[in-house]
């Protein structure tokens, strides 16, 4: 089988390997798509804190079981799509319910390759069999829509709440569409128009292009009562200075979720008395839950949302590295690597 093996900044090699034998209660799965996510673009641009090249890489698939294992709920033939993890769910934080801070979470990565073995922790709690009228790009969405809808639970949005959403990517399109369905008014912020345009079509009240704005945290509050900030802010895109930005931007007793992820190392600076007379929460949101997952499967499977907003261009596995290059350049929402 050929797999897109990183190795490190810029440097993806396709490589051919020998398929994947299932073990007991394993399955393996000839994809059918793969698409790029931001995960993926700063991956593959800077690296990632939980592996070492050389490594395989990509999460978010969907195809056909080719073999199954012993045990294993799942026959040849079946489309399913697997989420890229799962975690134990016995020790201390999945005990208190807090699956995403699991001391052994399960990441099964490599979703860029032609096939792929999916353990056994993640068949028996994280794999779906794909409905007829329902295509693989659709079901593919699963991963990060799972995240999505744990960071919107998170944020605790309650009706007429006003939100803004910084950042209009993959995650932030779909934070704005779920906020957006929790009955919440909803302006999002981003500097690409398309995405822009994509979040107005999702729901988003009011968009900001911040290139078109000199203060950025004034421009959203002048869109809130009395300019008094948004009763919950939730930043995306995984840059520090907007971290800042996200905190600053929540009225007095609001909540500020923090979802993208910078650079490890990085640290950012608050304003005490703002934290501290203004009741500010700020929450960090890391990754997902099987509930969380399994709720996102079946939106997707209602059509809440749909590969034809998310996924752009096609594109075959020797051709990854212009996937993620125009996905980083907001030439696209999602690009698909499509296999024959």
């Amino acid at each position: 089988m050929k797999i897109a093996m990183y190795y490190g900044p810029e440097d993806v090699r396709i490589e051919e390997r020998p398929s994947p034998v299932p073990g007991a209660g394993e399955i393996v799965v000839q994809n059918r798509v793969t698409l790029t996510c931001g995960t993926d673009v700063k991956t593959f641009f800077r690296g990632h804190p939980y592996w070492t090249p050389p490594a395989p890489f990509g999460h978010e698939s969907a195809g056909v079981v080719i073999a199954a294992g012993e045990g294993a709920p799942f026959a040849v033939g079946d489309r399913v799509v697997a989420h890229n993890s799962a975690p134990c769910g016995t020790c201390y934080f999945c005990k208190q319910g807090q699956h995403s801070l699991c001391d052994r979470l399960t990441f099964n990565l490599g979703a860029f390759a032609e096939i792929q073995k999916i353990p056994a922790v993640i068949v028996s709690q994280n794999t779906f069999l794909i409905p007829p009228e329902v295509s693989c790009k659709d079901a593919a969405l699963t991963e990060p829509f799972a995240c999505a809808l744990y960071g919107i639970e998170q944020s605790e949005i309650k009706l007429g709440d006003t939100v803004v959403v910084n950042g209009a990517g993959p995650i932030g399109l779909m934070l704005i569409r779920l906020a957006v369905l929790r009955g919440a008014r909803v302006i999002a912020t981003d500097l690409h128009p398309m995405r822009l345009e994509l979040a107005r079509k999702l729901g988003a009240a009011v968009t900001i292009d911040i290139r078109d704005v000199s203060d950025q945290v004034q421009a959203v509050k002048a869109y809130t009562e009395e300019e008094r900030g948004a009763d919950v802010a939730i930043e995306a895109a995984g840059f520090p200075e907007l971290w800042e930005k996200t905190v600053a931007m929540v009225r007095k007793g609001g909540i500020a979720t923090l979802f993208g992820g910078p650079k490890p190392g990085t640290t950012v600076t608050f304003d005490t008395k703002l934290l501290h007379y203004s009741q500010i929460t700020i929450k960090g949101v890391f990754h997902t839950t099987p509930r969380h997952v399994k709720a996102a499967f079946d939106l997707i499977c209602r059509g809440v949302i749909s590969a034809v907003d998310f996924v752009n261009e096609e594109y075959r596995l020797q051709e990854i590295e212009q996937a993620i290059r125009t996905h980083a350049q907001g030439l696209a929402i999602k690009n698909a690597i499509v296999y024959p």
